[in-house]
């Protein structure tokens, strides 16, 4: 399905938008604490979610201040197995979007591991690298990128927030990408560094 959808047009290719949120920074000791993803082709919205997750252990006070989740907040909510059925449905045969897309994927995989679900091989577009490579930005951060572009980027650092600016941001690049010749997925990963996770 890879080869597939590396020949689809830009327009006809599902592109979703990925952030966690998390319990600190690295995916073998830290839990996803929230994960949001929304997913297009084209101009229309075809799935969204965003959820709360309870991680199994507690938020460090210094995180909370970061992105405002606490305890409290997802005590009731489900674990990552009782998100991720519904979230790997949404990833499948799609191309995945994220700012630091390392980070993001690794908590999703190490997450996936825990609970026995198999993470699928995915077509990646890092918007963090895209702005490293070819824009000169004063800081590469998401909330600092969407401020020099004049995109909102109020609630910066909740999943959902951070998933709509990322889009706003991929939908700039993608129509320099455009003007620089990318018709199909495979000419956007060539183009923009992207790769298959």
């Amino acid at each position: 399905m890879l080869e597939l959808t590396g020949k689809l047009n830009i327009e006809e290719a599902v592109f979703t938008f990925v952030d966690v949120e998390t319990t600190g920074l690295s995916p073998r000791a830290a839990r996803v604490c929230e994960v949001a993803a929304i997913s297009f082709r084209g101009v229309d919205r075809v799935g969204m979610l965003a959820e709360l997750v309870n991680p199994g252990m507690p938020i460090p006070a210094e995180v909370s201040k970061i992105h405002g989740i606490t305890d409290a907040m997802v005590k009731d909510s489900p674990s990552f197995g009782g998100v991720a059925p519904r979230l790997l449905a949404m990833l499948e045969n799609s191309v995945v979007v994220a700012h630091n897309a390392e980070f993001d994927l690794g908590f999703l995989k190490a997450e996936c591991d825990r609970v026995g679900l198999r993470f699928p091989k995915l077509h990646v577009v890092d918007t963090l690298l895209i702005a490293r490579k070819g824009w000169k930005f004063q800081s590469n951060r998401l909330g600092k990128i969407a401020e020099e572009l004049n995109i909102s980027n109020g609630g910066w650092h909740r999943a959902l927030a951070d998933v709509e600016m990322t889009r706003k941001i991929f939908d700039h690049f993608i129509t320099a990408f455009k003007s620089a010749g990318a018709r199909t997925v495979a000419d956007l990963l060539q183009k923009s560094g992207g790769y298959t996770s």
